[in-house]
């Protein structure tokens, strides 16, 4: 069986809405966005380097799996990070995407999110990471799907925006595995579900 790891970038209120730019997702007329920007630096760079270090294959929301697409889909730049995202297996659990061809590696997930990932957790494979896509992880996290976290708890309040763990869910521990404050006070916590 597979696991599912989450990396998310996340505010002290739990926002995790428009992280990397202005524009990125303004749903709800959310005005904050890029407010991760400014707190990238050398240890979270190397932080995350480790985690595309480590081999499997990616899942994504439709929303992010776009969004990831149009960023880096046909860069040819040299970002570990680029040729990282285009080389990887890429699934996308979406109820209104007609196909993925659109980018390299990627295969659709039709259907009710929480029923096809469940089955593709249960195949033989690499294990599975999510960068992002909120909706989904909440989704998941509710059928007890997710095994790992791995949140960059961001030194602000925003008070509007997307939470992470809105809704309802199960009473789940975790256990802290391993942590990493960045220069900019970012805390990158690692934590295992129990």
């Amino acid at each position: 069986m597979r696991s599912i790891s989450v990396t998310m970038s996340i505010t002290l209120d739990g926002v995790v809405q428009g992280l990397g730019r202005p524009d990125e997702d303004t749903r709800g007329g959310f005005s904050h966005g890029g407010w991760g920007l400014r707190y990238n630096d050398e240890i979270m760079g190397a932080e995350m380097a480790r985690g595309m270090a480590e081999a499997g294959d990616m899942l994504f929301g439709r929303r992010t799996w776009e969004d990831f697409h149009r960023a880096w889909g046909s860069a040819t730049d040299g970002n570990p990070f680029s040729t990282h995202m285009n080389a990887a297996t890429k699934f996308v659990a979406s109820t209104t995407l007609p196909d993925a061809g659109i980018w390299q590696n990627s295969t659709l997930l039709s259907g009710d999110a929480v029923e096809t990932v469940a089955e593709l957790k249960a195949t033989p494979g690499p294990d599975l990471s999510i960068i992002g896509s909120a909706a989904l992880v909440r989704s998941l996290h509710a059928a007890s799907l997710i095994d790992r976290y791995s949140l960059l708890i961001h030194p602000l309040t925003l008070g509007t925006g997307t939470r992470l763990f809105d809704g309802p869910a199960p009473l789940t521990e975790f256990e802290l595995t391993r942590s990493v404050t960045t220069g900019t006070g970012v805390i990158i916590a690692h934590y295992s579900r129990r």
